[in-house]
């Protein structure tokens, strides 16, 4: 019938919208309290949307939360691929991606709060910030830019150094936010066995321009075109 693929498709659609709300719903209430014991009715209300329609997306509060962690740190990664577009330096997109981990406080605060709360057990995950962090720590690797070492390992330090540049950063309001995140990197990029010297002036290249992610590329100094 003619009418069945547009009916079909606003069909999907709603199906889409009610899901977003749900696990928008979700992420409110982690970035708020990180409490998971809301009720079904409560988050379905806070969604704006009927308590019968929770089941035909999730089957668990444990899956939309799982859900809405998920689409927290995938939208931070693309955060980051957004703005370090023209950056091939793997030293410099791990710095620049503590600076703006800072930034993201205040610009994305409810999605920074997620990643406070519940980033610690997905520094290993297949999804979201962690598998853009060890693509660049694989490339630095295989460069040369860093020491050899377990990528695994690697991620662990790197995930565990974020996360606590996150905690200070809303616990310590007070604290120059760009200074801690510059001294964080300078850290990380040493203990990844980058020269202090280089790593002292990576850490504090200029950030690309929001408005304009796709700088010329920046290479790590001796490497060469490909």
């Amino acid at each position: 019938m003619p009418t069945s693929a547009p009916l079909s498709n606003r069909f999907e659609r709603r199906r889409a919208e009610t899901r977003r709300a749900l696990i928008h719903a979700a992420r409110q209430i982690l970035a708020e309290t990180g409490d998971t014991s809301a009720s079904i009715q409560a988050i379905a209300e806070r969604a704006d949307v009927g308590f019968g329609s929770f089941y035909n997306h999730f089957e668990s509060k444990t899956e939309l939360f799982e859900a809405a962690v998920v689409d927290a740190l995938e939208e931070f990664g693309q955060n980051f691929d957004e703005r370090l577009a023209g950056i091939d330096d793997p030293a410099e997109l791990v710095a620049a991606g503590f600076r703006l981990s800072t930034l993201m406080a205040d610009s994305h605060p409810e999605l920074m709060q997620v990643l406070r709360r519940r980033g610690l057990g997905h520094i290993h995950s297949d999804n979201g910030l962690a598998r853009r962090a060890l693509r660049d720590l694989e490339a630095g690797l295989a460069s040369g830019r860093f020491t050899p070492v377990d990528p695994a390992v690697a991620l662990s330090a790197l995930g565990g150094s974020l996360l606590s540049l996150v905690e200070l950063r809303f616990a310590r309001p007070d604290v120059d936010g760009d200074r801690a995140a510059i001294d964080f990197a300078e850290m990380v990029l040493r203990m990844l066995g980058v020269p202090p010297d280089d790593a002292h002036e990576v850490s504090r290249r200029p950030l690309p321009d929001p408005a304009s992610p796709a700088t010329p590329t920046r290479r790590a100094a001796g490497s060469t075109g490909g």
